[in-house]
């Protein structure tokens, strides 16, 4: 903690401890203090970030453009697209900042932002995952009724109100967090605004703050995981019902990748937010974080692309028109 203390003096000319109000910014330890790493992981970041950028905005703008994908399954998938930019976009801009002024600082205003818009994004996705999960419900065991079901109206409701869930947890968590007094230092043990590293900075009780935090996450993952396992319970009791082989592995795969997603975040996100903030393991955290944070959206274009049947034929069609169109001599005129 000395190495980042004096960086964090360098930064910010001041290490006083005092209120929030007093705090004009706060220090990052960030992943590493090792300046020789610095420009690789901006490197290896970046190239991640860039992944992430064209891949989840890329199937956002497929499916909008292509009319074969105006469907409630890619309305929502290119609703998790966007959101997947959006989750990504708030950490990871900021880290490569970081790495390459060597001054991991933020001001109390940007923290306050990078939490509020951490929050609703990841509970958000909680829902959203939810929404697309029962999604895959209807179509796979209500099928004539798929389309009455899932009307543009319904769907539409849905996404709102996985937003609506997502802005009402950053209000109180949020809220709940910068209204404690921090007079302990200003070094957050993370790399970005987190709830948990913020705590531990407090001189005030957080009590209060901590159980709110558990609660939250509590009833988001409760919420959101009963609607999935209850989903799929009845998905998988249809497709042992499938006769044959073949349809049992067609109808399945149609839920291979959204069960992958699922996996993913559920099991990062779980592991960092419900426990106690007092078993909050500083290293690790930062490393799971890495991985739900800056991995898992760009990924999730890509399980979803590369498992899906329709998107890989759709693709290749394009590249094939498209190649077709440069081989095309360029006529001369006189």
């Amino acid at each position: 903690m000395e190495v980042s203390a004096i960086k964090a003096k360098n930064c910010s000319g001041s290490m006083e401890a005092g209120n929030a109000s007093q705090f004009s910014e706060f220090f990052f330890v960030g992943l590493t203090n090792d300046p020789q790493l610095q420009p690789i992981l901006f490197a290896l970041f970046f190239l991640i970030y860039a992944v992430t950028v064209v891949g989840n905005l890329g199937l956002f703008a497929f499916i909008v453009v292509c009319s074969r994908f105006h469907t409630p399954m890619y309305f929502f998938l290119s609703n998790l697209s966007f959101l997947d930019f959006c989750y990504s976009s708030v950490t990871v801009p900021k880290m490569l900042m970081e790495f390459l002024s060597g001054c991991q600082t933020i001001s109390f205003s940007g923290c306050v932002i990078q939490t509020a818009c951490f929050v609703v994004f990841a509970v958000t996705e909680f829902f959203l995952l939810a929404t697309m999960a029962y999604d895959r419900y209807v179509a796979i065991c209500r099928p004539l009724l798929y389309h009455v079901i899932m009307s543009p109206r319904l769907c539409l409701q849905l996404v709102t109100a996985s937003y609506a869930v997502g802005l009402t947890n950053t209000v109180l968590l949020t809220s709940s967090t910068f209204h404690l007094t921090f007079c302990k230092s200003h070094v957050i043990t993370h790399y970005f605004c987190d709830i948990p590293p913020l705590l531990k900075l407090s001189c005030s009780d957080t009590q209060v703050p901590q159980l709110l935090l558990f609660a939250c996450g509590g009833f988001n993952v409760s919420v959101s995981l009963t609607v999935v396992l209850m989903s799929y319970t009845c998905v998988f009791m249809a497709i042992i019902r499938i006769p044959s082989a073949q349809g049992k592995h067609k109808t399945f795969s149609t839920c291979a990748s959204h069960l992958t997603a699922v996996s993913l975040y559920y099991g990062t996100t779980v592991f960092i937010y419900l426990r106690p903030t007092s078993d909050y393991l500083l290293g690790r955290g930062r490393l799971v974080s890495v991985f739900y944070t800056v991995v898992i959206p760009m990924l999730n274009p890509m399980i979803y692309s590369l498992r899906n049947k329709d998107v890989k034929e759709t693709l290749e069609n394009i590249l094939k028109k498209t190649s077709q169109f440069f081989s095309h001599p360029i006529p001369r005129f006189p």
